[in-house]
């Protein structure tokens, strides 16, 4: 799949079929947020990937918002060193790995931004780093409807030289 295939199509996966995901693309998964630009060449970012099944299910029970990380073939626990671009580069690099998922047919999510504090201890990450996100992937569940997407008409979020000039 093409890269504006992938933007495209791509949808949050909450529900993940009980099958591993090939360690080849868990590598190019992480191998895609590792290479992705930060600002300054700072990658203030450490990528932990978690496929223990008793590990996934205390992700799951820890992160408020994310459950369904137990039913994760994997979830890539991201770090960040505290910069004025750590967001951003962080960011970045999650929907890289989305992205790279999504383009060989295994869904995932955004699990948090931040108030991620009690999965430090669980995986040995010191006090000075913060947790941004944990994203689980796997393959989904359900039939994914590739591009059905609730978004605004272009017209109504593109202008052209000035905010609110029409973008024809």
């Amino acid at each position: 799949m093409d890269v504006f295939e992938a933007i495209r199509t791509i949808l949050a996966v909450r529900r993940y079929q009980d099958r591993p995901v090939p360690d080849e693309l868990v590598r190019r998964i992480v191998e895609a947020a590792r290479l992705t630009a930060s600002s300054r060449n700072g990658q203030p970012w450490h990528f932990i990937v978690v496929q223990d099944r008793a590990t996934l299910r205390e992700l799951g029970a820890r992160a408020r918002t994310g459950p369904y990380i137990a039913e994760a073939a994997l979830a890539v626990v991201v770090a960040m060193d505290r910069t004025p671009y750590s967001v951003s580069d962080g960011s970045l690099a999650i929907h890289s790995m989305m992205l790279t998922a999504w383009a060989e047919g295994v869904g995932s999510n955004w699990v948090g931004f931040g108030n991620l504090e009690a999965v430090k201890d669980l995986l040995g990450i010191p006090e000075e780093i913060d947790v941004l996100a944990i994203v689980p992937f796997g393959y989904p569940v359900d039939a994914v409807g590739r591009g059905k997407k609730a978004r605004k008409p272009q017209t109504a979020v593109v202008s052209r030289e000035r905010f609110g000039q029409p973008f024809e």
